[in-house]
């Protein structure tokens, strides 16, 4: 991937924290527990009029029988390939070890630039304590303090030298997000769609723990594609970094565009999936609902169609969204997820023209006026599209606070009906003439 910095390491050495430094916001989750990063991590940086793609990684172990350590080895390899510049991070606290000296050799074999990273040189007797790393033998070493940022200027100023100019920006695409409850399948389904095993994928519940942001650009269709970490209920959550995992999905739900949510076949619709549901709903985030494991469940006739109006009457109202049944692990139905998306992802982005707008709804508002309100009548003038990232909707009339529910959403009906908003939570507003 061209102008792609990729930051690797030991665990525990701080390459999180540097991640946060360079993108600007803290965006990987820190802890002190060894291992907290598992899956690639993306962001974008700003330097010297240069941007570039920032990767943070999970921690190098060499040779490790552990499940996550020998997957975050070769997730580690990945970024490399993957990388333009790779940012080599060690804890000059413990010094040079074992495990630093495999990576080195490792990086010593790749063509591309090495800077390697001295991290946690907080004072002078650390930077004095810190020239063993100069054994090395990398040319490109700089001492920094990732927490407080000191030495990351200089640091950024040697990366910005090996960066090009033409960059694309791209947070400009698409961002499709990948939510639903731990273990119903969101990072096989990434895995599946992208077609390299991206995120980490096992049978224990809680393995993806960051927000994965990775680039689809395949059959026509480019977005952002978002893996979250499972949204569970309050009263599971029990560690630290569970919490702000959740809280990382949560931030991603806020910064996306459509929404796909994963359903688990086997276990049908449970209260935590309209919990989420009414989330991405409130926060007028487009809808796609996604029945995984589908390849796992006995069919008849009608099961699919059953199982649908099931989905559609947990949901309700809020009825009007496409529903696709996947295999995530098979493969089945996931292009039509991603057109659905897309699909989803254009109405979202509707804008009617004010003319026709009056043209139908006026229409409709004449043949079927507000009920009146203590005797007050009530007339609808006109109506107009707010400038807002979704469709929503101003109706101008005498008395907006006498206008019902019920008619509310007799008027959310018939813009449906007319316009296609499938998918998309619309917002009705009533001001006064």
């Amino acid at each position: 991937m061209k102008n792609t910095v990729a930051i690797v390491g030991r665990p525990n050495v701080g390459k999180s924290t540097l991640y946060n430094r360079m993108v600007g916001h803290r965006h990987a989750i820190v802890d002190d527990q060894s291992g907290v990063t598992r899956d690639r991590q993306y962001g974008v940086s700003d330097w010297n009029g240069k941007q570039f793609n920032v990767i943070d990684t999970g921690g190098f172990v060499h040779g490790s029988e552990d499940v996550f350590e020998a997957a975050i080895r070769e997730q580690v390899i990945i970024a490399i390939e993957e990388s333009s510049v790779i940012v080599f991070t060690v804890d000059c606290h413990t010094g040079i070890t074992d495990l630093d000296q495999e990576i080195a050799d490792l990086l010593r074999r790749t063509e591309k630039p090495v800077v390697l990273a001295v991290n946690k040189v907080d004072d002078h007797n650390r930077s004095l304590d810190a020239a063993e790393f100069w054994s090395m033998g990398f040319e490109d070493t700089f001492f920094v303090a990732s927490n407080s940022g000191s030495g990351t200027g200089e640091l950024m100023d040697k990366i910005a030298e090996y960066i090009s100019d033409d960059f694309e920006q791209l947070s400009d695409l698409p961002k499709i997000a990948i939510i639903g409850q731990p273990n119903v399948g969101k990072s096989s389904l990434t895995n599946a769609l992208l077609g390299e095993d991206r995120n980490i994928v096992t049978d224990q519940s809680g393995t993806t723990r960051d927000s994965i942001h990775s680039i689809y650009n395949k059959f026509g269709h480019e977005f952002m594609l978002i893996d979250t970490a499972g949204i569970r209920k309050k009263a599971k959550v029990h560690e630290n970094l569970e919490f702000y995992s959740v809280m990382r999905a949560l931030n991603a739900l806020d910064n996306c565009d459509v929404c796909l949510l994963m359903i688990d076949a086997t276990l049908g619709v449970e209260s935590q999936d309209l919990s989420i549901f009414r989330v991405a709903q409130k926060r007028h985030k487009g809808i796609v609902i996604l029945i995984n494991k589908w390849d796992l469940m006995d069919k008849e006739t009608n099961t699919a169609r059953d199982f649908e109006e099931e989905v559609r009457r947990r949901f309700a109202p809020f009825r009007d969204f496409p529903i696709v049944f996947v295999s995530a692990t098979e493969k089945q139905r996931i292009l039509k997820a991603v057109e659905a998306a897309m699909q989803v992802y254009e109405n979202r982005n509707r804008r009617i023209k004010t003319s026709k707008l009056n043209d139908v709804m006026l229409d409709i508002i004449d043949r079927h006026e507000p009920p009146a309100h203590r005797g007050k009548f009530i007339k609808i003038k006109f109506v107009k599209q707010l400038p807002l990232a979704y469709p929503a909707f101003a109706f101008f009339c005498n008395h907006p606070k006498h206008i019902k529910d019920s008619y509310k959403q007799f008027l959310e009906n018939q813009l449906r009906k007319h316009f296609d908003f499938s998918g998309v939570p619309i917002g009705i507003f009533f001001r006064e003439k």
